[in-house]
């Protein structure tokens, strides 16, 4: 099973939401959070800020839920302007911080960035992104073309190998 996260392009940081949008005029933020449940991200007392490697860390003073969204107040960040500044930003935490998996079990940022071969060795490229449809999530899987492989263990999903950077799935170009 996948644990849902999107990935940051820096391996030590995992993108667990993103800032959308400013509160109040006191530097309160909107977060857009990809855990499950959306509160999760709240776990984090630091957060690491930013886009195109630009990284700013911040500590996480306060929050409410606000509607069916959260908004937080940063340490350093008491002014609607330098609250807007941040809008857009992405929020991370360090890898280290996740809690640890249970075997069989993996954070979407794990798989990121993973070679995907069918069970004859072929190529078929590499993981792009995860797509999360309802009925199950989905390897984004990049290469010659784009191929969209359901993440179904033990039917489409054969192995997942992170030590040794691969997917193996079960999959043929007319499926």
């Amino acid at each position: 099973m996948a644990v849902k996260e999107p990935a940051a392009n820096d391996r030590d940081r995992v993108i667990l939401g993103w800032i959308n949008g400013v509160f109040g005029t006191r530097g309160w933020l909107k977060v857009y959070s990809y855990t499950r449940p959306r509160e999760n991200i709240l776990s984090y007392r630091t957060w690491t800020l930013g886009a195109n490697h630009s990284w700013q860390t911040f500590e996480v003073i306060e929050h409410r839920r606000r509607g069916v969204g959260i908004v937080v107040c940063l340490k350093g960040i008491s002014e609607r302007d330098d609250a807007i500044a941040l809008v857009g930003s992405k929020i991370a935490v360090d890898r280290e911080a996740l809690p640890r998996t249970r075997v069989g079990e993996y954070y979407w940022a794990s798989l990121i960035g993973l070679e995907v071969l069918d069970q004859g060795g072929t190529t078929l490229g590499t993981v792009t992104g995860l797509l999360e449809t309802g009925a199950n999530d989905v390897l984004v899987v990049g290469g010659s073309k784009e191929r969209l492989i359901p993440y179904v263990q033990d039917r489409y999903v054969i192995e997942v190998d992170i030590e040794n950077g691969r997917i193996i799935v079960d999959w043929h170009e007319n499926d």
